[in-house]
């Protein structure tokens, strides 16, 4: 029989330590973003003044056009804005993840002697802590042209013959790199993987370092090659961190400002072909003629949305089906043994 020290010993929880580690977050979340949060969805209920109540008036513009050709205009640049956005996340996050994994398991193979991983991960990881505005500043100046000087690539573009030079203006064609469709998002996905793959690298590098090494050494022992040991043993092992992966790009991927907002001579001007929803918010909250609010919330609410519906598919899709199982037999053989014991007047056998 246990002690009475033993009890009081067993009784002690850690949790209030965890709870008090978190606490800062909550406290400058509710102070900083709770109230704008609440007030994004009172807005989007109201007219773009802010002043009356509209009910759904603004959610039916949004997305069925109503309200004549006004109505139309907002509602195809909120589903452009919206195809953009998806596009850029999509064309990142791709190249993103296959890279990140690629050199997780590059770093993380113990037979492999790489002298200098530290220094590697070092600068993999430096992008990310650049800050969006500078990078694309930086992008904008290599890829664009400053009082008819063009940019790095530009002029190596067109010492090749890519790009040619106005013999009146003395302008280098250079407009079209910086505009074209497929140009700038290619340049704007670019930026986005470079930024982000050394966190997602390190992300990914923990969970493998958190597999047990018990399982590659029998693996090995076994024969297995390297591929089916990324296949069997990694990849399945992995799918936590690559949900948490999966949901933390969705998020900053449907929130993509900085990169697509900056990448222009005038911000105020962005192409069609980099309006993304969260650029679509700004320039309707920010309107210098009218700010137009209550588009601006209805389009936020419905981002939060649509966010929200994906994560929870995604988490659906990669949820431990195995542990699922176990859980439900567990609640079953608990219920059998309820009913056993009701049957012998509350004393089980």
């Amino acid at each position: 029989m246990a002690s009475a020290a033993q009890r009081r010993i067993k009784s002690i929880s850690y949790a209030k330590y965890g709870y008090i580690f978190i606490l800062p977050f909550f406290l400058v979340y509710f102070f900083f973003q709770f109230w704008p949060l609440i007030n994004t969805f009172i807005l989007s209920f109201q007219d773009n003044a802010g002043e009356k109540f509209i009910g759904w008036d603004n959610y039916k513009t949004i997305l069925f056009a109503a309200g004549g050709r006004t109505g139309k205009a907002v509602s195809k640049n909120f589903f452009l804005s919206f195809k953009n956005t998806v596009i850029l996340w999509v064309g990142n996050f791709i190249p993103q993840i296959a890279l990140s994994l690629s050199l997780a398991v590059w770093f993380t193979e113990a037979n492999l002697k790489i002298p200098g991983k530290g220094f590697f991960k070092i600068v993999m990881y430096l992008p990310n802590i650049i800050t969006a505005a500078s990078v694309a500043v930086l992008f904008l100046q290599l890829c664009g042209e400053a009082e008819n000087t063009p940019g790095a690539i530009n002029l190596l573009l067109s010492k090749l013959g890519v790009v040619s030079q106005d013999a009146v203006s003395g302008k280098y064609d250079t407009v079209k790199f910086i505009t074209g469709m497929w140009q700038s998002r290619f340049v704007v996905m670019f930026i986005q993987t470079w930024m982000w793959f050394g966190n997602t690298m390190i992300m990914l590098m923990s969970g493998i370092q958190g597999i047990n090494p018990s399982l590659f050494e029998a693996a090995s022992i076994d024969g297995a090659t390297a591929g089916q040991v990324f296949r069997k043993i990694t990849l399945p092992l992995l799918s936590p961190i690559m949900a948490y992966t999966l949901v933390t790009s969705m998020i900053g991927g449907l929130q993509m400002f900085d990169i697509p907002y900056l990448y222009h001579k005038d911000p105020n001007k962005i192409s069609d072909n980099l309006k993304t929803v969260a650029t679509y918010i700004y320039k309707y909250f920010h309107d210098q003629t009218a700010p137009k609010m209550g588009f601006a919330g209805a389009a936020s609410v419905i981002l939060f949305i649509v966010t929200l519906v994906l994560g929870c598919i995604e988490f659906y899709i990669t949820r431990d089906k195995d542990e699922i199982a176990k859980k439900k037999q567990r609640k079953k053989i608990a219920k059998q043994n309820k009913l056993e014991s009701k049957q012998f007047g509350g004393f089980s056998i």
